[in-house]
């Protein structure tokens, strides 16, 4: 078992800078969905139109970071990460003042554009300031984003949506942005050892020479594999819940509410046990656990409520116990000089491989009527399992990569990692 190392103050200054940032990035993404009832009716909009303004947002977010790859590593990520962010900022605000539906679809396009790549430089700067033996808790915390919009942001959002109407929620991501903002200004110190050691002459070359280096791609298609799991699944939850497993409509925000409860005290422990035992071996016993209770899950008819809240847990659970350990082993595979660049691309690729999985997931699954139960769910959960055995052998690779490199290179003191 690898020793704790403890966070020094600063360290955990970023930590909670870079958790805020990627709440209000993924709020921002995730309460679209949920005021589709109020914008269609204020708009007067079609399934289709709304189906655009949400799905807009994904591709402009999958085609900036493939734009911005090549510049991700030419400048101190802490200005990268504050250009993007203001970028994100604009266009949220833009949403917010949006009064026609092409106003509104394009401010989700650069909203997507700038908030698509914030992501990965949040993780690049983390890669950069903690060692891997601090890792696995720092992504245990910045997987928490996804919970606190759950419990936090979107049941606060469509409140006041209710109150004050459909753009309200824009104008709380904007305030909550602009304090994140003034914070990692006055707080965030510069992020530029990546500078010294950059040799790429033009944005071009070191995109090109990041794409080729055949341990990257290793690792972009590992990610992207997990997230071609746990994409196929997620757009049909609610409709399983309430016509498979007969969870009333109105009983549904409950059922999210516990599961982000639930992950809010389940990732941060499961990132401080990535930091202390075999990180693979962590990742391959989440695999198995995941796979058993995704094959129970697709295969069941109506259950109480009760049942369905403890079991979402419990697959939540598995679902993080691999997420966690996946994302810091992937994010020990570039060099500093490439960091970027690699963050952007694996973004990228986990935006067009979660669209790829949603699509092939609607044509696997199948229902008669808008009330009828989803037909060949339970195949779609055996999908999932067959693409996570992949995934387990591909991180079988990554894992052997950095461990080889680690015993030829011991990592370097925490202080030498922060910028002083």
């Amino acid at each position: 078992m690898e020793k704790k190392t403890p966070f020094t103050s600063y360290q955990g200054w970023v930590i909670a800078l870079l958790a805020l940032t990627q709440f209000t990035v993924i709020l921002d993404f995730m309460v679209i969905s949920p005021l589709g009832a109020f914008l269609m009716k204020a708009l007067t909009l079609k399934p289709s139109q709304f189906g655009l303004v949400v799905s807009v947002y994904a591709f402009s977010a999958g085609t900036s970071g493939l734009l911005t790859a090549g510049f991700a590593d030419k400048f101190d990520r802490k200005k990268l990460l504050l250009f993007f962010y203001c970028g994100f900022i604009v266009g949220t605000l833009f949403c917010g003042l949006a009064q026609t539906y092409s106003v509104l679809l394009a401010a989700r396009l650069i909203t997507g554009l700038f908030g698509g790549v914030i992501g990965s430089i949040s993780m690049a700067i983390a890669t950069d300031l903690f060692p891997l033996e601090q890792r696995g808790r720092v992504m245990g915390f910045l997987q928490m984003g996804f919970a606190g919009s759950q419990v936090l942001g979107i049941p606060i959002s469509l409140y006041l949506a209710h109150i004050w109407g459909w753009q309200s929620p824009f104008w709380l991501v904007v305030a909550l942005a602009v304090i994140v903002a003034l914070l990692i200004i006055s707080k965030m110190r510069p992020v530029n050892m990546h500078l010294s050691i950059q040799r790429d002459k033009t944005p071009l070359q070191h995109l090109w020479h990041t794409i080729r280096k055949r341990n990257y791609r290793i690792g972009f298609t590992a990610t992207a594999l997990l997230s071609i799991g746990g994409f196929m699944m997620m757009p049909f939850g609610s409709a399983f819940a309430v016509n498979n497993l007969q969870v009333p409509a109105e009983r549904l925000s409950i059922l999210f509410f516990v599961a982000g409860i639930a992950s809010f005290i389940t990732m941060p422990l499961i990132g401080k046990l990535s930091d202390r035992v075999d990180k693979y071996k962590l990742f391959v016993a989440a695999s198995i656990y995941m796979a058993i209770i995704v094959i129970i899950y697709t295969d069941l008819g109506p259950r109480p409520l009760w049942f369905v809240i403890m079991f979402n847990i419990i697959m939540m659970t598995g679902i993080f116990g691999r997420i966690v350990p996946a994302t810091v082993l992937v994010s020990a595979i570039p060099e500093m000089q490439d960091r970027g660049a690699f963050m952007s691309i694996n973004s990228s690729l986990q935006q067009i491989a979660g669209g790829i999985a949603a699509s092939v997931g609607g044509i696997i699954v199948m229902q008669k009527t808008s009330t009828s139960p989803l037909e060949h769910y339970n195949t779609l959960g055996l999908v999932v399992v067959s693409i996570s055995a992949i995934a387990v052998l591909l991180m079988l690779r990554v894992d052997r990569m950095i461990k080889s490199r680690k015993n030829k290179q011991p990592s370097p003191p925490v202080e030498e990692l922060i910028p002083a």
